[in-house]
């Protein structure tokens, strides 16, 4: 592991050049990687890992969309794509990748075939951290691991293609054979990850429920939709109301951001800008402070994970899931980001 700068505080990480590919694919040679469910990080990692050279399969339920998803990117049925229980008995690393309430649901099919010596891989702390919610309690004799990409697996997926990674966390919290830790680097190498970095199951799904409801999804939706508002109060039309809310900062400053870090942002701005940025930016932390350190508080008591329990388990949810999606799409202001979204150079 390299021990990096992270602000003043060190920290140990693991790059592709402490744990490089073909160390990965040496260390899990004799291993078959089995995805279970095809969603939302299914794809990109079963993908990756193929690319990679890495002996993988599929589990997924036979007639359901995803799997008809795997079946078009060339998994293929009764060879490299089957239901979710032979899946489980053909893995010797089983990667749970289905929903939370997916995991839940098909966890006793899933504990049946963890016999000794196989290993036990999440994505989320979810359903492991909750378990007096969920009931998911692995066997002792297995290991128990975990790689989180910071990003949905499109992105691990898009990234991949274009040749570079997506940063994960990665954690241990049960090393039966005493072979977690390659276990965990090589498949977090595998999936396409930039670096690793070491957490906790715990820590992992505070961060991540906390990112998602915070700066991630919730917040900025929230922020977006007060600016956007106001500026249409006073007068601005949609364009500018959403090419001033959204698609600078999208488009143009993100990417500045993410290239050298927002004081290199602020320094490539107008000095008006700068000095508006300098002089808001912490009424606007002050703001929603209070409002970050109650939904920590939330999230750490359990009560965010059993919302998302009783909520996704229900029978109705996918059709409640849509009209709360339709919100957002229907209004004005992301029927106008629509608009600017086929303005854009790359459309004509």
């Amino acid at each position: 592991m390299a021990l990096l700068d992270f602000g003043g505080v060190e920290e140990e990480v693991v790059t592709r050049e402490e744990f490089p590919l073909a160390k990965a694919i040496k260390t899990l040679k004799d291993e078959t990687i089995a995805i279970l469910g095809y969603g939302v990080q299914g794809p990109g990692q079963a993908l990756n890992l193929k690319d990679n050279g890495f002996n993988v399969i599929v589990g997924q339920r036979k007639g359901s969309k995803t799997w008809d998803k795997a079946v078009a990117d060339g998994w293929v049925p009764g060879e490299t794509l089957f239901e979710i229980e032979e899946a489980c008995k053909q893995g010797t690393i089983l990667q749970y990748l289905l929903s939370d309430a997916g995991q839940i649901s098909v966890w006793p099919t899933v504990k049946k075939h963890l016999s000794p010596g196989k290993a036990l891989y999440f994505s989320h702390g979810f359903g492991v951290t909750f378990n007096e919610r969920t009931g998911i309690v692995p066997p002792d004799n297995v290991d128990v691991i975990l790689v989180a990409p910071k990003g949905s697996g499109t992105s691990l997926r898009r990234m991949f293609q274009e040749g570079r990674g997506l940063n994960s966390s990665f954690a241990i919290l049960q090393d039966s054979t005493g072979c977690a830790k390659e276990r965990v680097l090589a498949l977090g190498i595998g999936v396409g990850s930039g670096y690793l970095f070491p957490t906790t199951f715990k820590k992992e799904v505070y961060s991540d429920l906390t990112g998602e409801r915070g700066t991630l999804m919730g917040a900025i939706q929230g922020i977006f939709a007060a600016q956007y508002e106001v500026l249409r109060a006073n007068g601005h039309s949609p364009s500018e109301a959403f090419n001033e809310t959204v698609e600078e900062l999208t488009q143009s400053l993100m990417p500045l951001v993410a290239e050298n870090g927002m004081d290199w942002m602020y320094a490539n701005c107008s000095t008006t800008a700068q000095r508006g940025a300098l002089d808001w930016w912490k009424k606007f932390k002050d703001a929603t402070k209070p409002v970050f350190e109650d939904l920590y508080k939330e999230v750490a008591t359990g009560n965010e994970a059993q919302k998302s329990i009783d909520s996704n388990s229900k029978e109705d949810y996918r059709e409640k899931l849509e009209i709360e999606l339709a919100e957002l799409r229907d209004s004005e202001m992301w029927k106008a980001g629509k608009t600017v979204r086929t303005l854009r150079p790359e459309y004509n």
